[in-house]
């Protein structure tokens, strides 16, 4: 399955903070970015999410205890099993596809320099989808989505739907949102 097909709302669910966790099972969100928890917490947030239908994406470099060796991404694709995993380094999107995972790309959009850096990195490592940071830039993302083949995710900074319409206004796919608030908004 493609990135694209799996996003049924065009939130999601980013969740930074166990307390969350719960909010995120129950929510309209059916795509979760997990940013939170430990080597041996993990796998049962990763299983709670799963029972409850949702999509999961674990930003390893938020999981206390697990690296991003080759060895810690098969022990991830093999024992947590989730959708796939969320990081900024392009060898570690390599290695998770070499494991059998789905890859999303963060790049952070400091200056052109960086954008133009990220659009490289994007095209060499070939993630499932890019997500782009801070996402309140829609003149970016409209630049970024028009650049690369790869699906755009806005994330970070966004807070309000009017910044959420923005940015898919722009060509995001979906923004990602650390605001159990934002993950029963209807889009």
């Amino acid at each position: 399955m493609i990135l694209v097909d799996m996003v049924e709302s065009q939130i999601i669910a980013s969740v930074t903070n166990e307390q969350d966790l719960k909010q995120a099972i129950n929510s309209k969100a059916n795509i979760v970015f997990l940013l939170t928890g430990n080597l041996l917490t993990a796998g049962g947030y990763i299983s709670q999410l799963k029972q409850a239908n949702k999509y999961v994406f674990v930003h390893l470099d938020f999981i206390d205890g697990i690296s991003s060796s080759k060895t810690a991404l098969t022990f991830v694709a093999d024992q947590w099993k989730p959708t796939g995993i969320i990081t900024t380094k392009s060898h570690v999107v390599k290695l998770a596809k070499e494991a059998g995972l789905m890859t999303i790309q963060r790049i952070f959009l400091l200056d052109r320099s960086a954008i133009t850096k990220g659009i490289e990195m994007v095209n060499s490592c070939r993630p499932d989808a890019v997500e782009v940071m801070p996402g309140i830039m829609p003149k970016v993302i409209d630049q970024l989505s028009m650049s690369l083949v790869f699906p755009i995710i806005a994330g970070g900074l966004i807070d309000n739907i009017s910044e959420v319409h923005q940015a898919l206004e722009n060509g995001a796919l979906a923004v990602s949102a650390g605001i159990p608030e934002m993950w029963n908004f209807n889009l």
